[in-house]
């Protein structure tokens, strides 16, 4: 256990036992720290309580113990700056239960709390900042103006630091990637339909596929092709071979009534 050779050590044993219990069960927006080897001096993380102007503010505190303790009461100050009629530009804090109200039977649970109920309920008619405690007195809202003026400050509470960058780059690629892929879908679509309307469509006079296997469609020849090189229709090859047909047939007839002659 350490030792202080400013306290005695029943009184050592007993803040030993004290601290513990605030560490197990602090009170309400008040977090103590100490340094194991010197006890005289107690240290306190205060929360500025909702609906006053130091909200959102966590303001640090010490309490320095005499060689008498419990006898006497501890001075306390704040170690963060503040803007209150019962705290002195200094840091001293101002209040009853360290002064004239001390009793040894009062633990520092008790007196911590009391300290943080001077940030809700402030007294300016025993003020230490008599600036802040004529303003509070006359002008309610100059002073709770001044007092967040402060707490914004030296008080503010340490937000925890997030990786914006690191999570904007990561979306920033997840949107590339996803632009990207979209691309290709479309590109790979464009293709596919730009193929389809290269590829000529099936003659119905083409010969089917033998054992599953497509086969190109037969190229018309010269003969069935116009000028211009268009294919022609079936009804216009009938004719053409009608008109080719009847001249052969007379010539056939002609050669049979010259033999007959003959004969």
């Amino acid at each position: 256990m350490a030792t202080n050779e400013n306290l005695p050590p029943n009184v050592i044993k007993q803040l030993a036992k004290e601290l513990k219990n605030l560490d197990e069960t602090p009170p309400e927006g008040i977090k103590v720290g100490v340094n194991d080897d010197n006890f005289s001096v107690i240290y306190a993380d205060i929360e500025g309580p909702a609906g006053t102007p130091y909200e959102n503010g966590v303001f640090r505190m010490k309490l320095i113990l005499s060689h008498d303790f419990p006898q006497s009461p501890p001075k306390g100050y704040f170690l963060t700056k503040i803007f209150h009629p019962n705290i002195a530009t200094n840091g001293e804090i101002c209040v009853n239960a360290l002064k004239k109200d001390w009793n040894p039977s009062l633990g520092l649970r008790h007196v911590l709390i009391v300290i943080r109920c001077l940030l809700i309920e402030p007294f300016p008619e025993s003020a230490l900042n008599e600036q802040a405690g004529k303003m509070l007195l006359e002008n309610y809202d100059e002073y709770a103006r001044h007092a967040r003026l402060y707490t914004g400050i030296h008080a503010l509470k340490p937000k925890p630091k997030l990786k914006t960058g690191a999570i904007s780059e990561s979306t920033t690629v997840l949107n590339v990637d996803q632009t990207n892929t979209s691309a290709k879908c479309v590109d790979q679509k464009n293709a596919v339909s730009g193929a389809a309307a290269q590829q000529p469509l099936p003659s119905p006079l083409a010969p089917k596929p033998e054992n599953g296997q497509d086969h190109p469609a037969a190229m018309p020849s010269s003969a069935e092709t116009g000028v211009s090189g268009s294919t022609a229709a079936p009804g216009t090859l009938k004719k053409e071979a009608g008109l080719n047909k009847v001249p052969a047939d007379k010539k056939k007839i002609d050669a049979r009534k010259k033999s007959l002659k003959r004969l």
